[in-house]
């Protein structure tokens, strides 16, 4: 990308306990830091993996992490209660609520127990201050109409993440002055419809992530996602924006302190 040193940039979103990258965790925060990528959040899918993520986070300078029940699990495992979730966001490295959401491309089943979840994630959100993190597939309709709801009920603060679904949710969440994330996804060739959906969003409302091991950008679609290619998926970002990958960096790392102001630099 550069010859000098790169542009800091933060992955907003990775699953550093996936199986995945299991005893490489060292080498991979190698990789990340040689990219430009200074801090991470790494996201707990199952509450009771929870002390699991916590220790990566403990164990390594930049990494956070966050904790919910992912809409996908949620019909195999506990409910998680709100009470649950504010304690867990006593700990320092703990910076939000989630991911939760629904997903009713392979879990439209479960959908009415994917819903009450969400609420209560939500309900923890507003009482700790952290930010939730939306997972959201194939149900554009119902997402909307909650996350409007509950914020009419009482605010709190918001990113989609991975964001690839329509330009209605995408009004929907940023009338509701929550973040947009462009994954991979924004990268691949035929993802023109959403990079005009982002190309349409104030640049001050965008957030960068890898969501690895999964969706890696190209080159490397196809292999192993990993923290460090956040700049290859920034790299298509500042192309978007019109701006220099540089800026682009800066004002997505800008973003993400502003929305989770507990890993601010």
């Amino acid at each position: 990308m550069q010859d000098t040193a790169p542009a800091p940039i933060v992955d907003s979103h990775c699953h550093l306990d996936f199986p995945d990258f299991d005893g490489e965790h060292d080498a991979l925060l190698e990789r990340a830091r040689a990219a430009g990528v200074t801090r991470m959040v790494t996201i707990c899918t199952k509450l009771r993996l929870e002390p699991q993520v916590r220790a990566l986070a403990e164990a390594h300078e930049g990494v956070f992490y966050a904790a919910g029940t992912h809409p996908m699990s949620v019909a195999d495992e506990p409910m998680a209660t709100v009470d649950q979730l504010v304690a867990l966001a006593q700990h320092p490295k703990f910076v939000g609520i989630g991911e939760t959401g629904l997903d009713y491309h392979y879990t439209a089943e479960s959908a009415r127990a994917q819903q009450e979840s969400l609420r209560i994630h939500i309900e923890a959100a507003r009482r700790t201050g952290l930010p939730l993190i939306i997972h959201a597939r194939d149900a554009d309709d119902d997402m909307a109409r909650i996350l409007t709801e509950e914020h009419r009920a009482g605010a709190y603060d918001c990113v989609m993440h991975c964001f690839s679904s329509s330009a209605g949710l995408a009004h929907a969440a940023l009338d509701l002055g929550f973040y947009l994330s462009m994954s991979g996804i924004a990268a691949f060739p035929r993802s023109k419809d959403l990079r005009e959906i982002f190309a349409a969003t104030s640049i001050d409302r965008i957030l960068v992530e890898t969501d690895s091991p999964y969706l890696a950008p190209p080159p490397h679609r196809g292999r192993r996602n990993e923290p460090a290619y956040v700049a290859r998926t920034a790299a298509v970002g500042a192309e978007v924006f019109g701006l220099d990958y540089a800026e682009f960096a800066a004002r997505t790392t800008a973003n993400f302190d502003r929305l989770f102001a507990k890993a601010a630099s």
